[in-house]
């Protein structure tokens, strides 16, 4: 309260002299009439009551102001204390954040890296297979081939054969005559004959 009471004297005091200062400037710069006594008593009665009802108004309110005062200065202290608690929160909340999104990338980032591994062991394996599917086809497809060349060739020799043999028959019949064919019958009887 003294201080309270001390800074509102100072007020008054630094209010006297401003009114005095003012009223001494508009005096002296006054156009030859100046201000007369009367005028000097008038604002001094002004400034008497000014003073009179502010130092009332202090007495009435003194306590009222100071536990006003004090109330805010409490609330100022407290949301100033809340604020420096609520910011402490808040930083340590962006660091664990902070740190879980960092080990959250470094997760992702290893996920992206086994993903991308095992593409390329899928890819190496997938290649390898299709080779193999390959070298199976490749294989098969020669063991074909060499079975219708067996059968080609197999066919190729029976038309040969069958081709031989009509054309053995066509030249046969134009060239045998029935002299020969008798004597030709007549030497498989001999030997059928004799072996028997």
């Amino acid at each position: 309260m003294n201080r309270l009471l001390k800074t509102i004297r100072w007020n008054l005091i630094l209010t006297l002299i401003f009114v005095l200062a003012f009223a001494s400037l508009a005096y002296a710069s006054g156009e030859g009439g100046g201000y007369t006594k009367d005028d000097w008593i008038h604002l001094a009665e002004k400034t008497f009551n000014f003073a009179i009802l502010v130092g009332l108004i202090v007495w009435l309110l003194g306590k009222r102001m100071k536990s006003f005062f004090v109330d805010r200065r409490k609330e100022i202290k407290e949301s100033l204390e809340s604020a420096s608690t609520q910011k402490a929160e808040a930083e340590s909340q962006y660091r664990e954040y902070s740190e879980k999104i960092d080990k959250a990338s470094a997760e992702i980032d290893g996920i992206f890296e086994m993903i991308k591994a095992q593409g390329e062991t899928e890819k190496q394996k997938i290649i390898e297979d299709a080779h193999k599917v390959a070298a199976k086809m490749k294989e098969d497809a020669q063991a074909r081939i060499q079975q219708e060349l067996k059968k080609a060739s197999i066919q190729l020799r029976q038309e040969a054969v069958q081709l031989s043999v009509e054309m053995a028959e066509d030249i046969l019949k134009r060239n045998i005559t029935a002299q020969d064919h008798e004597a030709m019958i007549k030497e498989y009887m001999d030997k059928v004959v004799n072996k028997h």
